[in-house]
């Protein structure tokens, strides 16, 4: 079996997005190539609510999904869809735009907001699917206990065990992973995906190769079809997401991600002139 290693570390950089949400911007354009299909990764960590209560007031999307996993904390949510709700400790939504969907999301103040917020790209074909809202809650969330860990399956599967929900467009895996001090944790992992890690807390080494993944770093992993971690001195959390290289041009403009300049110019005009939603809404609260 091949190891896989570390490729590249991405410390990211501090950021404002929204009304005015501080936050850190992990991936974004500079890694859209290397971390295919993932093109954006922002985490939020913060004991202030003045860092986010302003939130994120309604806005457009369109070609991509969002993924946003809250591991303490409360935001409240609506869309074009009809769907309204909360997203509290441990809870997460996966949100196709596909063709278009306006959404807006509120953080309410609490002891620690923690969480990440994903971008997954749509293939080509796929772009303008009608859009879908997923509401998953934290006892949804089936976890593994194996050793000095705990992996919590949000996305995907792990050996076999189906986690909260699946890709429909993209074949994503998801996984929320603790590690006890010096544990040892591996998996075996599909030789041609990207594969990448975002330390939450704490830090890991490699096992066998001394490559060290620091808090609040991503770390792409090179291709192979195995990976082995160790719990830093503290222990450490941290997601670890997998999926398939779309290999596609990306042209990428604010919320929307087309494949064209035009595509992204189209959906632009669309938004002036009135015809960007096309679904009517049919949504639940969540």
């Amino acid at each position: 079996m091949k190891k896989r290693a570390i490729a590249e570390l991405v410390t990211g950089r501090k950021a404002v997005d929204g009304a005015g949400v501080h936050l850190v911007r992990v991936l974004g354009s500079p890694t859209v190539r290397t971390f295919d299909p993932f093109l954006m990764l922002d985490a939020f960590d913060s004991h202030n609510p003045d860092d986010y209560i302003k939130g994120f007031p309604t806005h457009p999307h369109r070609g991509i999904e969002t993924f946003t996993y809250l591991m303490r904390g409360r935001i409240d949510h609506e869309d074009s869809l009809g769907n309204a709700g909360s997203i509290v400790d441990g809870g997460c939504q996966w949100m196709t735009a596909g063709s278009g969907i306006l959404h807006q999301e509120m953080p309410l103040p609490s002891r620690q907001m923690l969480g990440l917020q994903l971008w997954i790209n749509l293939p080509r074909d796929r772009k303008m699917v009608d859009p879908e809202y997923r509401d998953i809650k934290a006892d949804m969330v089936p976890a593994v206990e194996e050793g000095g860990a705990r992996v919590a399956i949000v996305a995907g599967e792990y050996k076999g065990m189906a986690g909260a929900t699946r890709g429909d467009h993209v074949d994503v895996t998801f996984l929320d992973i603790s590690l006890k001090p010096g544990a040892l944790w591996s998996m075996e992992t599909r030789p041609q995906e990207t594969v990448f890690a975002y330390m939450v807390e704490g830090e890991c080494e490699l096992s066998g190769d001394g490559g060290v993944i620091p808090h609040r770093n991503a770390c792409l992993f090179t291709l192979g079809d195995s990976l082995s971690l160790v719990g830093g001195a503290e222990g450490a959390r941290f997601v670890l997401v997998s999926g398939t290289p779309l290999r596609e041009p990306v042209a990428w403009g604010g919320p929307i991600v087309m494949n064209t300049d035009e595509e992204l110019k189209q959906a632009f005009f669309e938004l002036e002139d009135g015809t960007f939603i096309r679904h009517a809404p049919h949504g639940k609260a969540g």
